[in-house]
């Protein structure tokens, strides 16, 4: 029988429902099918919330205790921000990362950060994909979600709607769409097909609206991408990309910006997709939500995104051998 891939999976802010979410995936038979599930975070505060919610409390031996919190679990508040809390989501994270890239783990699976308790803590980071780029030392990644109805490559992350033109280049947008096409063919087992929106209203309507961006930078990065031999088509206007017949033709959707990908695919597969970052030496999925603070502790948060992350870090950790 051939050996199951240890997948570190971090437990994200620890006053958020990452600590409840891995109790549930440790016994999960969904995750324990796939992999070796190594929890990297405090195992005082797994075991205070499993008290405080009446489960069994964590096998000891699948938690890498860092005791981050050291003992002060009072201190945290559920459901609030804070810099302890912040400081102890990056250790988790930067932990991770380093048995990843020192082959102690085969991949690695994030609950969420919260970036107001980050930033608190004086991290100079706005979440994990800019974290995972540092410490790698990437210099170029992506962020790609994905899920069985739709998946969404960003060529822009987390930065305002008003900085975003001036980020474009068609080196950035060609880089995504390979990217994004690498990625699909290792999962699928096929070549993609894949689809680029448009930056403005319209695709610009010819210039009518914005300054040029998809004349300028985007239709000439798909022309780029297609010399490479990828499958691609565009830009097209992003108020029609995501209609039903489209969905059913394409396998990645390479969008400018944020919330272009992230709301018709949270609208569409919100308990299930999971976030991947592109290009990086290690394999890394995520969750596609928060840190939900308005429900954590209460044992009601749902675990599909995190299991679903948990099994594509194992498929994705095995083709990559």
């Amino acid at each position: 029988m051939p050996k199951l891939p240890r997948i570190a999976i971090t437990m994200g802010d620890p006053a958020g429902v990452g600590p409840e979410l891995c109790l549930r995936l440790l016994t999960d038979p969904r995750v324990l099918a796939v992999c070796v599930p190594v929890i990297v975070g405090d195992l005082g505060v797994l075991r205070r919330v499993s008290i405080h919610l009446g489960w069994r409390e964590p096998d000891s031996a699948l938690v890498h205790d860092l005791t981050t919190v050291d003992g002060g679990y009072d201190a945290i508040v559920p459901g609030r921000v804070s810099p302890i809390c912040g400081q102890a989501a990056y250790e988790y994270v930067t932990f991770a990362i380093d048995e990843a890239l020192a082959g102690r783990v085969d991949a690695i699976a994030t609950g969420p950060l919260n970036k107001e308790a980050l930033h608190a803590a004086g991290i100079p980071f706005p979440g994990h994909t800019e974290i995972l780029a540092d410490r790698t030392k990437t210099p170029r990644v992506c962020m790609m979600l994905t899920s069985d109805a739709i998946t969404c490559s960003l060529v822009t992350v987390h930065v305002g709607y008003r900085e975003v033109p001036a980020l474009l280049t068609r080196e950035l947008v060609r880089e995504t769409i390979e990217f994004t096409a690498v990625a699909m063919e290792r999962m699928r087992g096929r070549k993609p097909r894949l689809l680029v929106c448009g930056l403005n209203p319209h695709a610009g309507e010819h210039g009518l609206f914005g300054d040029r961006e998809e004349e300028r930078i985007i239709a000439p990065a798909i022309a780029d991408a297609r010399a490479l031999g990828i499958d691609v088509s565009g830009p097209l206007p992003p108020d029609t990309a995501f209609l039903p017949k489209l969905r059913k033709e394409t396998d990645a959707y390479v969008c400018m910006y944020h919330d272009q990908g992230l709301i018709p695919l949270k609208s569409l597969a919100f308990e299930e997709a999971v976030n991947v970052t592109l290009g990086l030496p290690i394999v890394r999925t995520s969750v596609d939500h928060g840190t939900a603070f308005d429900i954590a502790w209460k044992g009601v948060a749902d675990v599909s995104s995190f299991v679903k992350a948990v099994e594509l870090a194992a498929k994705l950790a095995k083709r990559s051998e």
